[in-house]
């Protein structure tokens, strides 16, 4: 990109999140009173979302919105051919309402150590070197770590059809570490579907964090990448594909296995760790900042705020829920409500608002800016950044990522 190139791109970024902070930053909020199933408007997922852009702006954040929604009906496609034969299995849907309930109930307590109880078990972590593709650092090692885990779904009755996935229940990350003493850690979760170590670490210019003096370490999520079951479609099919019930458990059982990552840290003497996830990932972490007092800071990047809001609004996925739902008699308040036990929509953070930060883009159609402006409302308003892109295409992105080392260092992380 050209000299001129990029300072046009600059003054857009700067436009776009001054405009979107106005824009957002004076409007009135749209996350309700807890129980936020219950009192969130039921055609949240038919919110637009516009900014109030001039035209040659509005119309490049609109091209990549249109990018989003066209890759957005592939994935969809793709994830519902391979679910439907396993949803739409006889008795699978009826047999997972029957227990809706038990996270009903759950949620219904709003305590997240509830579902998140901190892993008590000991695990042996075992090490070894990183591969010829992965990140090679000038000065120190990668090491790629894992464990068995000893998640166990926290509803009984699904204990034996979750645990049956072999390979899912080996933990994975990759650490990078300096040589020398135990550094600050920056946790990274990918997104669904995008787990591949060497795609994240250059999406979000890890390397330069880790330049920076910062250790890194990236988290393998269930289902995802050696957690896959063979045969499986793609990378992530486990997650989704077996009802909303199985779905609360794979959240669960990843923020189980995350913190035997975080225990691992402590115990080798790393002095702070924060977490920061994408899409997904950020969904997650910003969960995490609800579930663990230990983390220095949650950066959720393009996060999903409610999952079947989500869902609802993804063709062709959401014309067959909406069906779906009909035909069984249930409306989209009750589908949040038995999902809610894993959002964090429904948990207060334990993380102060000051080391909170969220990223979303202008055009993401994958994780519309409504979920990120839901979660935003939720946190109380912490600091905030637009960029003028889409899901998959972050523009300016360098102008975020500079903004999160400064973020880190205002709060301190930098400095053990």
């Amino acid at each position: 990109m050209g000299s001129m190139e990029q300072g046009v791109m600059e003054q857009t970024a700067q436009y776009v999140s001054r405009v979107a902070n106005e824009t957002y930053g004076q409007s009135r909020r749209i996350m309700p009173e807890q129980p936020w199933w219950q009192n969130l408007d039921p055609a949240f997922w038919r919110f637009p979302d516009d900014f109030y852009l001039d035209l040659p702006t509005q119309l490049m954040v609109d091209g990549t919105a249109l990018i989003d929604k066209g890759i957005r009906t592939l994935s969809a496609t793709l994830i519902l051919g391979a679910a439907l034969p396993i949803m739409l299995r006889p008795g699978q849907l009826r047999n997972d309402m029957a227990q809706w309930s038990f996270y009903k109930a759950l949620a219904d307590r709003g305590r997240p150590e509830a579902f998140f109880p901190r892993p008590t078990q000991r695990v042996a972590m075992r090490s070894k070197l990183g591969g010829r593709l992965d990140f090679r650092p000038q000065e120190g090692f990668v090491e790629v770590l894992s464990f068995e885990s000893q998640f166990e779904p926290v509803n009984p009755a699904l204990r034996d059809g979750y645990i049956r996935h072999g390979r899912n229940r080996i933990a994975w990350a990759q650490h990078w570490r300096h040589d020398g003493p135990p550094r600050p850690t920056i946790c990274l979760l990918h997104g669904f579907m995008a787990d591949p170590y060497w795609l994240n670490s250059r999406f979000l210019a890890l390397p330069r964090f880790y330049q920076m003096g910062y250790n890194v370490l990236l988290y393998t999520l269930p289902f995802h990448g050696p957690r896959r079951e063979p045969r499986t479609p793609f990378s992530g099919h486990g997650y989704f594909s077996y009802g909303l019930c199985h779905a609360n458990e794979a959240i669960a059982h990843a923020v189980h296995d995350f913190r035997v990552f975080l225990d691992y840290l402590e115990i080798t003497g790393a002095p702070s760790f924060g977490v920061t996830g994408i899409s997904l990932g950020g969904h997650i972490a910003a969960l995490l900042a609800a579930v663990e007092d230990r983390l220095s800071f949650a950066v959720p990047n393009v996060p999903v705020a409610s999952i079947p809001d989500l869902t609802l609004e993804w063709f062709p996925v959401g014309p067959m829920l909406r069906l779906g739902m009909r035909l069984a008699g249930i409306d989209i308040r009750e589908l949040r409500h038995a999902s809610a036990v894993s959002c964090p929509l429904t948990y207060a953070p334990k993380i102060p608002k000051e080391r909170l930060l969220i990223i979303g883009g202008a055009g993401d159609r994958f994780a519309p800016p409504k979920h990120v402006r839901l979660l935003w409302d939720h946190w109380n308003r912490p600091r905030l950044h637009w960029f003028p892109g889409n899901h998959l295409i972050h523009l300016d992105q360098g102008r975020y990522l500079t903004e999160m080392a400064e973020f880190l260092h205002e709060i301190g992380f930098d400095r053990p």
